[in-house]
């Protein structure tokens, strides 16, 4: 007995040491954040200076993907390492905890390994989460998401309904505060901090202060054309919903607007990050620990008739990733392969020694994160809803619907999809050969979809 209790000293000991010795993470998650950052060159009139300056440090991913266009399920699989149509966690309102167990989390592993495990704001949709998965996590108690008396009818482009609105008066002030009181402390023990940022989801508004920089009479409409949904099949009109929100938009003539609220609610998040930047330059744990910012998925303005998330183009699927890995990234790189957010699991066990559990079905990146133009033979798959899927390389979009329906965009050529391909039989190759990356079998769960 007394051997064998010698033993488990012993191995925790080599635990211990062994933890002590690897990075800390801090790991950023911003929601409905899509790619109007100054650095990713998709809006001119953006302006974010610490997401900037935080891709000068690492490496940006221009051609980064969600799993899933919707808070809830692309948490559930970039958290859990499972995608949709494993799990049939494809919608909001599937209640993310009965598809994903207990245990099998990201957060979970670094627990296991040794780290001090600390979590605010939203990492998982509405801000749920395992308890066992974390050594301690912020409480929302007495805060609000949006500030007190804003609602979410406060919509797409209030900026005079709350003028008295202050910065402390949102739950993502109090979130970072959370995280550099955790990032600040010396430790033995490394750390893995997650900092969920709410904002810019809706509804957008924010202090007043924020849209200065943004004045309406200066604010230029996403590129768009008219008609740009005539050659798409019937499946891709539904997710569209032309006669939704943009119908609702173009009649209130609050177009503009709403991109002036949304510019102004990144600039909000865009404080909040250096903020969490400068507290840890200042803090002894600066040279040594990794950062990971990531949006769960993109937003749409208008392009292709579309508002919010929801869909499988461009503006909707593609998000920020920023990667800063001291001794492997260098700094101001961009790599533009495909990639989707399946690969933060498996890479943030990859650089720092833990080992990836054998559910996680993403593909770990951390040979692009060294050489931003290695070779990468994976594309990235977004899936939205039981059969409805993307496929997006350097050059082509593919698009297959449930009931067959089809879109294939050549990405080159036309940046903003305009052109469907799809029908065109000098195309079927191509075709052929991004589809065969699709699942053959998928989950038989697909409940109605809870829009949020």
């Amino acid at each position: 007995m007394n051997r064998l209790f010698m033993l488990a000293v012993l191995c925790c000991l080599s635990t211990c040491a062994t933890a002590a010795d690897r990075p800390n993470v801090l790991f950023i998650a911003v929601d409905d954040l899509n790619h109007w950052l100054t650095h990713l060159d998709r809006n001119p009139q953006a302006r974010t200076p610490n997401f900037d300056r935080l891709a000068e440090r690492g490496v940006t991913f221009t051609n980064a993907h969600c799993a899933v266009p919707a808070c809830e399920p692309s948490r559930c699989a970039l958290m859990g390492g499972r995608r949709p149509w494993t799990t049939g966690c494809y919608y909001n309102g599937h209640a993310w905890k009965q598809y994903q167990p207990a245990g099998d989390g990201l957060s979970a592993q670094f627990l296991r390994a040794g780290y001090h495990v600390a979590g605010a704001g939203k990492i998982y949709h509405s801000m749920k989460y395992h308890p066992s998965e974390w050594t301690e996590y912020m409480s929302t108690s007495g805060l609000s998401s949006n500030g007190p008396g804003v609602k979410k009818m406060d919509g797409f482009h209030d900026d005079v309904t709350h003028p008295k609105l202050k910065d402390d008066d949102l739950l993502d002030w109090h979130a970072v505060d959370y995280c550099i009181e955790r990032i600040e402390k010396e430790s033995d023990q490394p750390f893995f901090v997650a900092c969920g940022l709410y904002k810019p989801h809706l509804p957008f508004v924010v202090p007043r202060k924020y849209y200065d920089a943004f004045p309406l009479e200066t604010i230029e409409l996403p590129p768009h054309i008219e008609n740009d949904l005539d050659d798409v099949p019937p499946s891709g009109v539904k997710m569209a919903k032309p006669d939704g929100d943009h119908a609702k938009l173009l009649k209130s003539g609050r177009w503009k607007a709403a991109i002036q609220s949304y510019l102004a609610t990144c600039a909000y998040t865009d404080m909040n990050l250096g903020r969490l930047l400068d507290a840890l330059d200042a803090s002894p744990n600066a040279d040594n620990t990794i950062i990971c910012l990531w949006s769960d998925h993109g937003w749409s303005f208008g392009e292709k008739e579309h508002w919010r998330k929801f869909a499988l183009w461009e503006e909707t699927t593609r998000t920020p990733l920023i990667w800063v890995v001291p001794g492997v990234t260098t700094p101001g790189t961009r790599c533009n392969r495909p990639v989707d957010l399946m690969s933060l699991y498996p890479t943030l066990c990859e650089l720092t020694g833990i080992a990836t559990p054998s559910h996680v079905s993403g593909h770990g990146i951390t040979e692009l994160l060294k050489d931003p133009k290695a070779e990468w033979r994976f594309p990235a798959i977004t899936t939205h809803g039981r059969g409805n899927h993307s496929v997006k390389t350097e050059t082509h979009r593919y698009i297959r619907y449930a009931d067959g329906g089809e879109e294939l965009y050549d990405v080159l050529q036309d940046p903003y999809e305009w052109k469907n391909l799809a029908m065109d039989p000098s195309f079927t190759a191509i075709k052929e050969e991004l589809a065969a990356w699709l699942p053959d079998q998928e989950h038989p769960m697909a409940k109605k979809q809870v829009s949020k």
